[in-house]
């Protein structure tokens, strides 16, 4: 049976640094306000003139070392966001050219904070059925160029980074590899949360748009349903698992979720508070700060949790 096995990973963010203090000299709030409802105390924003095809290349090649591959080897590069550097080309096909890379598919995946969940599972298939050998997944955003900076209640959210995995199709891989992936969505909900700009509605980049407390209680409800069809489709449970490694949105969603679950609070890691909700990066920058601090280890089973806009929402089961 041939698997998806996670090589290696790696990550990077933006060396700037926006603290809780700095945004209360920008907008009405304070430091204790916005850990109080978010759990965040910092983020990083990319410098004048760092796109997001930067910081995708900056985590692209820790992974690739991490996981002792060469550029050259990778045939398929995957790279989830929602603040592409153009409108075309892919970024994804910017980050292959700067890898050296001259061979095999390169794409751009849209799923918001969703993104990285769905690019795991996009790139599973095609691993598994012959389509690509080894994968370069990606999830990186520069947030920072589409917020209100004048709306607290979404400028102090977000952060900009990026965080990517190398993935290749085994089949002598035993237990390791990729178990199961859940993928939902619903079109109903997009006016919850949503960018008021494009350039098919308005010619204009825009703005991010949110309805916090709608999104909150969609978000507990719909991460609970896929996790539990993930566990339901894996065999494995809530005590089974060594590691949860959620979206890194909001902390009190995060703990939300896994005290319905079941989920030991000591299982989730958590990077909320110094990242802040980099959307399709976060998972990946958590994924990745836990596997260098030595929490994660190879054979550790990890499941990875994602909601985003449109509303998207999935999860994936991977045994490291």
């Amino acid at each position: 049976m041939v698997r998806s096995v996670i090589l290696g990973t790696g990550s990077y963010l933006p060396e700037r640094v926006l603290t809780n203090d700095d945004l209360s000299k920008m907008v009405d709030t304070s430091d204790e306000w916005i850990v109080q409802r978010t759990g965040i105390r910092e983020r990083h924003m990319a410098a004048d003139g760092q796109t997001t095809a930067d910081l995708a290349v900056e985590a692209a090649l820790k992974a690739l070392e991490a996981a002792g591959v060469a550029a050259e080897d990778i045939d398929l590069v995957i790279l989830a966001t929602s603040t592409p550097d153009n409108t075309f080309p892919a970024t994804a096909t910017k980050v292959q050219a700067r890898l050296g890379i001259a061979k095999g598919a390169a794409f751009d995946l849209q799923a918001v904070c969703s993104g990285f969940v769905y690019a795991v599972t996009t790139a599973d298939s095609m691993l598994r059925t012959g389509i690509a050998k080894r994968a370069l997944v990606i999830g990186a955003e520069t947030f920072s160029r589409i917020l209100d900076w004048n709306d607290r209640t979404t400028c102090v959210l977000f952060g900009d980074g990026a965080g990517a995995v190398v993935m290749e199709a085994q089949d002598d891989a035993g237990t390791r590899g990729v178990v199961t992936c859940q993928l939902r969505a619903d079109g109903r909900h997009g006016d919850k949360l949503y960018v008021d700009g494009g350039p098919s509605s308005t010619g204009t980049v825009g703005h991010l748009r949110m309805e916090g407390r709608e999104v909150y209680k969609f978000a507990v409800a719909a991460v609970t349903d896929v996790i539990e069809h993930a566990f339901e489709a894996s065999g494995e449970t809530a005590e089974s698992i060594d590691w949860f490694v959620p979206h890194q949105a909001n902390r009190r969603i995060i703990e939300a979720s896994a005290k319905k679950l079941g989920i030991a609070e000591d299982k989730t890691i958590l990077t909320v508070d110094s990242h802040g909700n980099t959307s399709a990066a976060s998972i990946p920058l958590a994924l990745d700060t836990a596997v260098r601090d030595g929490r994660i280890k190879k054979g550790d089973v990890v499941l990875l949790e994602a909601m985003g806009g449109g509303f998207t929402w999935g999860a994936v089961i991977v045994r490291m």
